[in-house]
């Protein structure tokens, strides 16, 4: 990995990516891939284990050649089966720019609500999606 895609990446992710000892889907990710061509699309995944409330937030990455295809809306819903499919899993959050634009358009279609804007250390004010367990489809 180059020093320009590492000052791009969470130094915490960063952290737990280095302690990991085993492919571990919290930490690791998803590579995302068209289902006839095998060609890639994106990447995918969560930004760490689900904290003490049950709470884990997902990141999601889809190629500029291939946005606007469902790929995002796609790997969004797959990511909160999976979460609430693990004991403990009670919320799954995702942050956006704090407008409107694609992201929050993905997140809308999976049954997120916004819960507020705040401050991320990393990417500075941001908007905070979440959706709950019993919310899940």
């Amino acid at each position: 990995m180059s020093d320009a895609d590492r000052a791009q990446l969470s130094a915490e992710w960063l952290g737990l990516l280095a302690a990991c000892q085993s492919a571990d889907p919290w930490i690791i990710g998803f590579s995302m891939r068209e289902t006839a061509s095998g060609n890639p699309v994106g990447q995918c995944g969560f930004k760490g284990p689900p904290n003490q409330d049950g709470e884990v937030e997902i990141a999601y990455m889809v190629l500029p050649e291939k946005q606007g295809n469902g790929f995002a809306t796609e790997a969004a819903k797959a990511l909160v089966e999976y979460a609430f499919s693990k004991a403990g899993v009670t919320c799954v959050l995702a942050h956006t720019l704090p407008e409107e634009n694609a992201s929050t358009r993905v997140l809308s279609k999976c049954q997120f609500q916004q819960l507020g804007e705040v401050i991320d250390p990393e990417d500075g004010p941001v908007w905070r999606w979440g959706i709950r367990q019993h919310s899940a489809s």
